[in-house]
């Protein structure tokens, strides 16, 4: 799921946050995995960054830079508001959007082995799926659900969707829920499309239930599968895993907090736990700051994609609606407040937002995580202060 505003649906999300052929092998050349002090040099800006989102209202925060330096690994703030435990440096998360990377190198590599090309049509490879209210498959190529421009509905969108599993008594009492990917299917394609695809770019998270769905088919085994033997397991990612329909965080881990409630502001719900389905390729992943550091350390340093899959990631497209968002396949690229262009992806769940970047050199990366949901505007604030020494917005 992407981080947006509440006002399409109640999406959490900030699609804004502004924020292989090739043998799979662990990052070689990376910074070594040397934990330093909390406070060492260069990143004490971003702490303070993290302690003023705490003092604005978010409940904690946990994150990682990885650097020339080695890596820096901090929290702030409590991971659980009724014990006041704090933080933890090594929290597990729900990443939410951030696993569009992970399904977009696993599409490139597949590609890459001939197993299928990004100009395919959907229905080449889900024959008769995507049909109905003037959706068609048949117009609509793997490359444009993976850059946002295939004109699906987001379903996320929905209002029942969002009534049911998203918001108020409806998210606490459907939480627990299983849902297939081809539940959020259909109720995408109970809407008409939002335009014409490759007519311009606009965030939905159907497009990568649908990519979820052709790695399946391309593969014959499931996506997790996949994403598993591709990426998890050679890149040694201890801390990462796909939930299938499991409810708990793995250890160790903080709460996750929601505001559900429009007409009650003050609210604040423990929902730590939910089905793992109900996100699923669009954004189930769980994984730590550190891990996701040296993924997309991994992936911008070619060890992921060739050089041809890696430009293709990186060719982006522009949203017609925010001129400065910049999106490739599954892959952002943003510019700090001093001028570093970094690429990466923001995410969210109910309960959870998400960052990670990195350099375009993939030598210098910073991740973190919120456990709560409604104070996303201070994100950028974390992204300025790792890469530039201040905190600016």
């Amino acid at each position: 799921m992407t981080l947006r505003t509440r006002s399409k649906a109640a999406v959490v999300g900030f699609a804004a946050v502004a924020v292989a052929a090739t043998a799979l092998v662990a990052p070689a050349g990376a910074a070594p995995d040397t934990a330093l002090p909390a406070t060492a040099a260069g990143h004490e800006a971003t702490q303070r960054a993290m302690d003023a989102a705490v003092k604005s209202g978010t409940p904690g925060v946990t994150a990682a830079a990885r650097d020339a330096k080695g890596v820096w690994k901090s929290a702030s703030g409590v991971g659980n508001l009724r014990t006041g435990q704090p933080r933890g440096k090594n929290d597990k998360f729900r990443v939410g959007s951030i696993t569009k990377t992970f399904v977009s190198t696993v599409l490139l590599q597949m590609e890459d082995e001939g197993k299928l090309s990004l100009d395919d049509t959907v229905d080449r490879h889900l024959p008769g799926l995507v049909r109905g209210n003037g959706n068609d498959g048949r117009k609509i190529s793997v490359r444009q659900l993976l850059n946002h421009t295939s004109g699906l509905f987001d379903y996320l969108a929905d209002e029942e969707y969002s009534a049911t599993y998203m918001e108020g008594d409806g998210y606490l009492k459907h939480r627990y829920d299983t849902l297939p990917p081809l539940k959020h299917v259909k109720v995408a394609l109970s809407h008409a499309p939002e335009f014409e695809p490759g007519a311009k770019h606009d965030y939905s998270n159907t497009n990568y239930i649908l990519a979820g769905l052709i790695i399946e088919e391309v593969g014959g085994r499931t996506y997790e599968a996949e994403v598993r033997d591709r990426i998890i397991e050679p890149l040694g990612l201890k801390a990462t895993t796909n939930p299938g329909n499991g409810i708990h965080l793995p250890q160790p881990s903080s709460r996750g907090y929601a505001k559900l409630f429009r007409d009650q502001p003050d609210r604040i719900d423990d929902i730590t736990e939910m089905n793992g389905s109900q996100g699923w390729a669009d954004g189930d992943i769980i994984s730590s700051a550190h891990d996701l550091n040296r993924f997309y350390s991994a992936l911008l340093r070619g060890k992921l994609l060739s050089p041809k899959q890696l430009k293709a990631m990186k060719t982006t497209v522009t949203s017609p609606d925010s001129p400065d968002t910049f999106y490739g396949l599954g892959l952002q690229r943003f510019r700090t407040s001093c001028g570093t262009t970094v690429w990466g992806h923001g995410g969210g769940m109910v309960g959870w937002l998400s960052f990670a970047t990195s350099t375009e050199d993939g030598r210098h990366q910073l991740a973190f995580n919120y456990n709560g949901d409604w104070d996303g505007d201070t994100m950028l604030s974390l992204v300025n202060a790792e890469y530039c020494g201040t905190p600016a917005r």
